[in-house]
């Protein structure tokens, strides 16, 4: 199985399926029976994207071009708003991207996936390598389109006493993978990951995460939200291995959905993987509905029922949208959700 051989060459039985154990829920080969075109070159202007209004340079990868690596020098700081775009003319493309961050860097990474083509399937690859001391904020927007098949893997490493956060907006698509795969030193090292879902419609997406701590010493924090209405089916995946010898290892993962229609699904798998003995590690998940005492309170306060909905749903997502550190990717992401509950929920 290899997904980018599989868009280098056209052939989809090298597409990743339901046989594959990490893929059981967001199974390719079986939804994609024929590959797409490659994609050719976007030279028309493209519309602003959703952190235009924030203080970064901007870097365009369009259908699959672009640059191969971004480097934050030892003691720099950067703010960059990378927008990986699936054109209108999108068939099929592969994105490779290194990112490096020297000792002591700074990097603001505001990450938008946009879909404004139909029936493509595109793959990003990004490695990060953070520098001993380097602190990294990757904001991802995931705006993919509903026809569309979109996977984006991130490889993180990590030095000692780095610190690489992330927030993951998913609004899903035909088939969305967003996966993070971290290697954690310990020796100090932070890792926090984090992510909203919201889904509507027959919607698709997964949320994958791997973190293996491989040193003494090092946290791990991570707080997914998802809300899913109509047909639309969320997953999440996480896994934190920690590995002999890694002890004092501080490392909490905690996954809450909501499902607001009967139709809609929710498959998580949160795994603690620990062969240190003096550790500290935990997980939680939980899958339900509104409170309907909540509702009850709210529609004898005389609050329409769809305005009170609104609100206990906003106030469910805003714990883990709150902890995002950049102001503008912040309010970014309130509007998001705003506009996403607005629109459909």
């Amino acid at each position: 199985m290899s997904l980018a051989r599989a868009i280098e060459t056209g052939d989809v039985g090298l597409l990743p399926s339901r046989r594959d154990e990490d893929w059981r829920w967001s199974d390719l080969r079986g939804l994609i029976r024929v590959a797409p075109p490659a994609s050719p070159e976007w030279v028309e202007p493209l519309a602003p994207g959703p952190f235009s209004g924030a203080d970064a340079e901007e870097i365009l990868v369009v259908n699959g071009r672009g640059p191969d690596l971004i480097v934050v020098g030892p003691g720099e700081k950067r703010a960059i708003a990378l927008r990986l775009i699936a054109a209108p003319n999108a068939g099929s493309h592969l994105a490779r991207l290194a990112i490096e961050v020297g000792e002591g860097g700074e990097l603001t990474l505001l990450e938008s996936h946009e879909g404004a083509g139909q029936d493509y399937l595109t793959a990003s690859d990004m490695t990060i390598e953070l520098g001993a001391g380097a602190q990294a904020e990757r904001i991802v927007l995931a705006a993919e389109s509903e026809s569309g098949v979109a996977v984006s893997i991130a490889k993180v490493q990590l030095a000692a006493g780095a610190r690489f956060e992330q927030m993951v907006l998913a609004s899903g698509a035909r088939r969305e993978r967003i996966e993070t795969v971290v290697e954690h030193p310990g020796a100090g090292a932070f890792v926090r990951l984090d992510g909203v879902y919201l889904l509507n419609e027959r919607r698709h997406s997964d949320i994958t995460t791997v973190v293996t701590h491989n040193g003494v010493d090092g946290i791990t924090d991570q707080l997914i939200k998802g809300v899913v209405q109509d047909q639309a089916r969320g997953v999440f995946q996480g896994r934190i291995l920690v590995a002999k010898g890694a002890d004092q290892t501080d490392a909490r993962m905690g996954h809450h959905a909501l499902i607001l229609s009967d139709r809609a699904e929710v498959d998580a798998k949160p795994e603690l993987e620990i062969w240190a003995d003096d550790v500290a590690c935990a997980h939680g998940n939980t899958v339900g509905a509104l409170d309907e005492d909540a509702l009850f309170y709210a529609a004898q306060r005389g609050i329409p029922p769809d305005e009170a909905r609104a609100l206990l749903i906003q106030a469910f997502v805003g714990e883990a949208v709150d902890r995002v550190r950049h102001e503008g990717a912040r309010e970014v992401a309130r509007a998001w959700v705003a506009q996403r509950l607005g629109a459909s929920l």
